[in-house]
């Protein structure tokens, strides 16, 4: 069936919410945003006289898309190669909303992204429409097709396991910035003793290259051998230069919620790094440098205003 203007802008006024709940249900932003058009191309050939609330309707159809592609997720990341981390998302993009309440800002982080790996499809579905979008449970229960006790029950045992590891508190934007600004400062200049005192005692260093870029298989954990490690990657040499095509800027600004640096070399982004905050000090990097999972954000870094970096490539 054609879609008429009003049907199409019914649809718009919808996308930004369900790519940002897709985003946090798949942890790809490029998976997020093929749901999403999935979802658009099912509007456009459901029968939408007989739809009733078309939010509902399009965030049921949005959520079943994403637990079957969840389903096959779990599968290809068993055989990832390295560690695998979600794909990083930059302040100002709509994947990140809402954000107005500290639950929200916390289920967009790539810390407790990871956590979520650990549930299953359902469990995480409701996780994610309860903490980060509200949805009384009657809804959820609607959209998934099972009863409001089930679905207060999977949402108490998702946020369990979620929580059982979690230490994170939220940090003042400002007070994040100078860590992370003294963090490269160290970094960039090869002062380990610096980036020890900057770290937590039991720090962790991960790396995402898929398999496709050089990064270590496993986290590095520690002060000190996370120190000598970012003091390594941030060292230059010949080879690296040949390998990235170039000598990147480093930019400060923002990924999924936390202070990050945007590696790049002109308007081609090579990698990211997210800093996790604990106790004044930096407790978690991770860097993504496989470029499937750099493409969206370097769409949207393409057509942003962004600041001089605050690392200038030699």
């Amino acid at each position: 069936m054609s879609l008429i203007a009003g049907e199409v802008e019914l649809f718009e006024a919808q996308r930004n919410r369900l790519g940002a709940i897709a985003y946090r249900l798949l942890g790809s932003a490029s998976e997020a945003e093929d749901a999403v058009q999935e979802t658009f191309l099912r509007w456009q050939s459901a029968d939408r006289t007989s739809i009733q609330v078309p939010e509902a309707w399009l965030t049921k159809v949005l959520t079943n898309l994403c637990l079957n592609q969840l389903t096959s997720a779990r599968a290809r990341r068993e055989t990832y190669v390295g560690q695998w981390l979600p794909e990083p998302v930059i302040e100002g993009h709509p994947l990140l909303d809402p954000a107005d309440t500290a639950e929200q800002r916390e289920s967009v982080s790539l810390a407790v992204m990871v956590m979520m790996e650990r549930l299953s499809p359902a469990e995480r579905a409701v996780y994610v429409l309860r903490e980060a979008f509200a949805y009384p449970h009657s809804e959820i229960a609607e959209i998934l097709d099972i009863t409001e006790a089930g679905s207060q029950q999977t949402y108490s045992r998702a946020k369990r396991h979620v929580s059982a590891d979690k230490t994170r508190t939220e940090v003042d934007p400002a007070t994040a910035r100078k860590i992370v600004e003294e963090f490269l400062a160290a970094a960039t200049s090869g002062q380990t003793d610096t980036l020890v005192k900057l770290l937590t005692d039991d720090s962790i260093a991960i790396g995402d290259g898929g398999g496709k870029v050089v990064a270590r298989l496993v986290p590095v954990r520690g002060a000190l051998e996370v120190a000598k490690f970012i003091r390594g990657l941030f060292k230059p040499s010949k080879a690296k230069r040949e390998m990235l095509g170039g000598w990147p800027d480093l930019y400060l600004t923002r990924a999924n919620g936390d202070p990050a640096l945007v590696v790049a070399i002109g308007d081609r982004i090579v990698g990211t790094m997210t800093f996790e905050i604990s106790g004044g000090r930096v407790s978690a990097i991770r860097n993504v440098a496989n470029p499937d999972k750099l493409v969206v954000l370097e769409r949207h870094w393409k057509h942003i205003e962004h600041p001089e970096p605050a690392y200038k490539g030699e």
